[in-house]
């Protein structure tokens, strides 16, 4: 059974932690956790030390609180055009 965190506890989560603890900060289970950073594909960025994953909680609160909604997305190129700088050029 798993016990997500409230947006309290993990905003008193030291700057980093362990990956089942990033898991339920996402409301995802210890396998799930474990199979998306193995695969590169876990919802924020984790930091392999040696054979211990870590992840930092900043990385966590940023996925988790929404979009400052003053700022739209769609004008955040130059010419409001929704493009950031260098739009146009293959990736």
């Amino acid at each position: 059974m798993r016990n997500p965190l409230t947006l309290a506890e993990i905003e008193a989560l030291p700057a980093a932690v362990d990956l089942v603890t990033a898991g339920r900060s996402l409301n995802l289970g210890r396998t799930l956790a474990y199979r998306l950073a193995r695969a590169g594909q876990f919802p924020v960025p984790v930091h392999r030390r040696g054979g211990v994953y870590r992840v930092h909680t900043a990385d966590i609160l940023a996925a988790l609180r929404p979009v400052d909604s003053d700022t739209p997305a769609s004008a955040s190129g130059p010419d409001g055009s929704g493009e950031g700088p260098g739009h146009g050029r293959s990736r």
